[in-house]
């Protein structure tokens, strides 16, 4: 039997046991793999060996932190969701993944992270709540930076700024992909049949939360929800490997910090989390006013008992003298 591998990854929200497509892709190749992992679903990426999320934790090669690494380790533990697929199907895999990556997830980034409404009423306030304090006023624009960076990145266009014109043509991109994908899939199960493959993985970890996020602005969104047939298969997959969810229909929620789910990890719900709230919101303010005195912002004066009566002697005279001038 192979030795216990630990995965770190995002927390579940909106019926989603991730909200992070790499974490999604990741939990969802492992289901059909039927890889024996134990999650750690939490939102301090600090927590995860890595330092970033998912991060995979085994024995035999360290810590990966790549969703590619992470599928193609649990490949060589002989978890392989594709061990039947042909030689052709294999290569469409490839080349749908490629796809996704260059034409769809550009898309995604925008409508999460750049599209300012999204990210003011959706993005940044769910990882302003459920990051913990004090690391919620910092990780958020930390995580907005590099998620613009990476859309650079991943479009070519390293002087790349927001605006309707690159709106336009990531979107046009997006749709074209989406309604490629509707049409592959067809009336199937899933992308090859009966059986889910590495390619249902990487499709229901883009699609699914941009199908539950509650958008304000949902071009995407509403592209997505009539294409029925994308629809039914991150439903379908939903009902099928993540069934202790809950209700996958239902308005954006905070997942409940009980009872535990049989995917949930040993960081989901610690019994003392409201103690080390304060004892955080503590460290945050003894650091602040170490801060200020160092930087001479802040200076204490300490009186001997002696300053002190020479300086409430002077203050009588002071009125004293006040009071002989009036007279």
């Amino acid at each position: 039997m192979a030795a216990t591998m630990e995965l770190y990854c995002w927390k579940g929200d909106w019926g989603l046991p991730s909200v992070n497509t790499e974490c999604l892709t990741v939990l969802t190749y492992a289901k059909f793999a039927g890889a024996p992992l134990k999650v750690h679903k939490i939102a301090n990426p600090w927590k995860s060996p890595t330092g970033s999320l998912p991060a995979l934790k085994t024995k035999e090669e360290g810590c990966l932190s790549q969703p590619q690494q992470i599928i193609i380790h649990l490949r060589k533990q002989k978890y392989n969701a594709d061990y039947d697929l042909s030689a052709k199907e294999g290569a469409d895999t490839l080349a749908f993944v490629s796809l996704l990556e260059q034409k769809l997830l550009p898309a995604l980034i925008y409508a999460q992270w750049v599209d300012s409404k999204n990210y003011v009423d959706v993005t940044r306030r769910w990882y302003a709540e459920n990051i913990p304090f004090p690391l919620n006023f910092y990780l958020p624009s930390r995580m907005h930076a590099r998620q613009l960076e990476r859309l650079r990145l991943v479009t070519g266009d390293s002087g790349l700024e927001p605006g309707e014109e690159i709106e336009k043509e990531l979107y046009r991109d997006a749709l074209e992909c989406m309604t490629l994908l509707s049409q592959r899939l067809g009336q199937h199960k899933f992308f090859f049949g009966d059986s889910p493959s590495s390619l249902d993985a990487y499709v229901f970890g883009h699609l699914a939360p941009l199908l539950k996020a509650k958008l304000p602005n949902s071009k995407l969104q509403q592209h997505l929800q009539s294409l029925d047939n994308l629809c039914q298969f991150c439903t379908s997959i939903l009902q099928l490997y993540f069934p202790s969810e809950g209700s996958v229909d239902g308005p954006p929620r905070r997942a409940p910090s009980s009872p535990q789910t049989p995917d949930g990890g040993d960081f989901d719900h610690e019994p003392h989390k409201r103690r080390k709230q304060v004892l955080s919101a503590f460290v945050a303010l003894g650091a602040m006013l170490s801060y200020a005195l160092l930087t001479g912002l802040l200076s204490v004066h300490r009186a001997s008992p002696q300053g002190a009566l020479l300086d409430a002697r002077r203050h009588r005279l002071q009125e004293q003298e006040g009071e002989e001038e009036e007279d």
